[in-house]
């Protein structure tokens, strides 16, 4: 049974840092490519941040590119978020998710449906 728990949202105010974990267990982790997104109320889940397999290559949507930084340690089957310079817009629960695919299409690395597996949420609040 795969599970992936995420772990470190809060409140916090603007400008400040958040480091978001996610630990998966269930599976080969250093299989599988990790993504990060999130969803704010009333919007679509939308994606934020991927890292492939081996941890050699990285991606983030625009609105984050510069702030956050997701990383991982195969050692310990955990994904990480570094989330600097948070802002309002940042508020979200922040889901992590698991992706056994090979796809490498921008257009697919960003859809929900892409990725097999997901983690409950963390809510991540930023004050102004």
């Amino acid at each position: 049974q795969v599970q992936l728990v995420e772990s470190g949202g809060g409140l916090v105010q603007a400008g400040d840092s958040l480091r978001l974990s996610c630990a998966a267990s269930g599976l080969t982790f250093s299989s599988y490519a990790m993504g990060w997104f999130r969803q704010a109320p009333g919007k679509e889940r939308e994606f934020v941040a991927r890292i492939t397999s081996s941890g050699r290559s990285t991606y983030y949507t625009d609105s984050v590119k510069g702030r956050f930084t997701i990383s991982r340690d195969n050692a310990r089957n955990t994904v990480y978020l570094q989330m600097n310079s948070l802002k309002p817009e940042d508020t979200a629960v922040y889901y992590c998710a698991a992706d056994s695919s090979l796809v490498s299409r921008i257009s697919a690395v960003t859809a929900p449906s892409t990725w097999n597996y997901w983690g409950q949420g963390t809510q991540v609040t930023v004050s102004s």
